[in-house]
């Protein structure tokens, strides 16, 4: 693994060696890793010492590996996703893919010559999207990666399908497909992920796929809210799929924590009475969503009247345009809250608590969060929500499974400043809620 920097580094230094101890000791579950994401440095090179690339690929490919090799500085989420085609290019190959696939299996379950990162985790769900170049098709390079993956026991790790967010329709309908012909087959494909550029798609086409993959029984965890960027009709159809998991939840609206999880807001601040009056109160939990539809209303209302100008400053004409905008933002609450309610979504013994994939350095140094004071985990640990500690992708953010728990018991401003109890739940929660792994 790579020398410890960043937030890790500095938890690091403020702990004990008993907090690395009983941190190392505790049965740990990484759900969130990127096959790409993860390829360690030196696979890297060696595939690039390999690789022949055409003249216009070439000062690319070269730049990327230069930063990587540094160490990459992000000045925001997006800058992270201009890396990713140069890594592309370098696991074009069936060869490079079963390399790459290997590297990462290992570098997560193998004992390694570091004491402090062996092995990883207890448990690996490692994701991919199935891809297709001249040298394979998407079902050849699926096949490859899962025979890497049994090679492990299923008590040690899964396979997740990831699906990019800009996917056409057909070929996410492939993706699906692909993935319960081999979940049919017997191979370990746990569930389907939605992820990739947080700007990009339209997430409601994707839901009738989606329902698909769920009710055949494959597992469903989802990239939402991962900035400020996403909507919230945006992450409002992927919550109407209700997903296992939810991957960072960074900026999801406390309207839709209200409508989805029951278990927020804390008992005695529910939601109050679905009038204007109600939704008038700061306090109300849909407030801020009634007042961005009654605005977006009242604007319409005046613009596509047909009243002159002298008549749409009266006082009568500005009481009929905050009625109808009063009840249309009304209307369109009440809408959301049914999809949110309906049978197809039913809540389970009237609960509904889907697991929060929670990467703390990746949040911090895409700088999707300020702080660790400001992250949103202390959010749902407040609210005894379920969540797991993951890392994203630690070939960029140079953090392990390990790294990230420092960050929870370390003191403020270093971690979190969790009790040892406390980090110890967090652990088992994010080993109940993986995908296939047998119960012991």
């Amino acid at each position: 693994m790579s020398e410890i920097v960043g937030p890790a580094a500095a938890a690091l230094a403020s702990l004990c060696p008993d907090d690395v101890i009983f941190l190392q000791s505790l049965p740990k579950a990484e759900l969130h890793a990127h096959l790409n994401g993860y390829i360690p440095i030196k696979t890297i090179l060696e595939l690039a010492q390999k690789y022949s690339p055409s003249s216009s690929q070439t000062t690319e490919v070269a730049d990327i590996i230069e930063k990587l090799k540094s160490g990459v500085v992000l000045n925001d989420l997006f800058d992270f996703f201009s890396l990713m085609p140069a890594i592309y290019t370098l696991t074009s190959t069936l060869e490079a893919v079963v390399t790459t696939t290997c590297a990462v299996l290992q570098l997560f379950l193998n004992p390694t010559s570091d004491a402090t990162e062996s092995p990883q985790c207890t448990y690996l769900e490692l994701r991919t999207t199935p891809r297709t170049t001249t040298h394979m098709t998407r079902e050849r390079y699926l096949t490859v990666v899962l025979d890497e993956v049994e090679m492990y026991p299923a008590t040690r790790a899964t396979l997740i399908v990831s699906v990019d967010r800009c996917t056409s329709d057909s070929d996410l309908e492939e993706y699906i497909s692909l993935a319960l012909e081999m979940k049919n087959r017997g191979r370990r494909v746990g569930a389907i992920d939605v992820c990739g550029d947080p700007r990009g798609g339209d997430m409601q086409s994707f839901t009738q796929h989606l329902s698909r993959a769920k009710g055949a029984s494959l597992g469903l965890t989802v990239h939402i809210a991962e900035s400020t960027n996403n909507t919230t009709e945006d992450s409002l159809a992927f919550l109407s799929c209700r997903p296992d998991r939810l991957g960072h939840a960074t900026s999801l609206s406390d309207e839709l924590k209200t409508l989805f999880f029951e278990d927020i807001p804390q008992p005695g601040t529910e939601c109050g009475p679905l009038s204007e009056f109600g939704l008038r109160d700061p306090l109300h939990p849909l407030h801020s969503k009634f007042q961005d539809l009654k605005e977006g209303y009242f604007l319409r209302f005046v613009s596509d009247s047909t009243e002159s100008e002298e008549a749409k400053v009266q006082m009568s004409f500005r009481a009929d345009a905050e009625k109808f905008s009063e009840r249309a933002a009304i209307k369109d609450i009440e809408e959301m809250i049914k999809q949110a309610e309906s049978p197809n979504n039913a809540r389970v013994n009237g609960q509904y608590k889907s697991c929060i994939e929670i990467c703390l350095s990746s949040n911090l140094l895409c700088k999707t969060v300020a702080s660790l004071d400001a992250h949103h985990i202390r959010y749902y640990l407040k609210n005894d929500h379920p969540i797991a500690i993951c890392t994203d992708d630690a070939l960029l953010f140079r953090m392990s499974c390990l790294r990230e728990y420092f960050l929870l018991l370390a003191q403020p401003p270093l971690g979190l400043g969790l009790s040892r109890d406390d980090v110890a739940r967090i652990a088992q929660m994010g080993m109940d809620a993986a995908f296939l792994r047998p119960r012991d």
